[in-house]
């Protein structure tokens, strides 16, 4: 909470920002647009708009108007967000906490599982008996290597 400087008082809210202005200028469009207000409505209220100087006063601009609906997410977050919730759902049917949607799909889940498992098991392998560096399979061979005797 903060304190405000002796002898001044307190207003009756909040002052609202340029930025919460432009979320009901938005919003009187999108109506508009839907149909639920008439131009000179919208015109009405834009000029009120301009006039508001707390919060709690823009609220009735838009008070007869529907909340506006979550917006859903647009381009790469979308699929991002669609395979989010099927990895996530397919993590509750392995941990069987859902029933599974099809037969077979909590098996089939466990079959991907282990083979990835193992896929990954034999690139490690491969990797550190063949080496990491960047010259390939050259001096790799078994006997190929020089121990600096000599």
């Amino acid at each position: 909470m903060s304190e405000n400087a002796p002898g001044t008082t307190v207003p009756e809210g909040i002052r609202c920002s340029d930025a919460e202005r432009e979320q009901i200028r938005a919003a009187l469009y999108a109506a508009a647009g839907e149909g639920r207000l008439t131009m000179d409505e919208v015109e009405d209220r834009l000029g009120r708009l301009e006039q508001v100087r707390f919060r709690h006063e823009l609220a009735a601009l838009t008070a007869d108007l529907p909340a506006p609906e979550p917006s859903a997410p647009q381009g790469w977050r979308q699929i991002l967000a669609a395979a989010g919730a099927a990895l996530a759902a397919d993590v509750a049917v392995l941990r069987g906490r859902v029933p599974e949607p099809r037969p077979g799909r909590r098996r089939l889940l466990v079959l991907l599982t282990v083979l990835i498992g193992l896929a990954l098991t034999a690139a490690i392998i491969a990797g550190a008996v063949h080496g990491f560096g960047a010259d390939g399979f050259e001096g790799h061979e078994l006997g190929a290597i020089d121990h600096g005797h000599g």
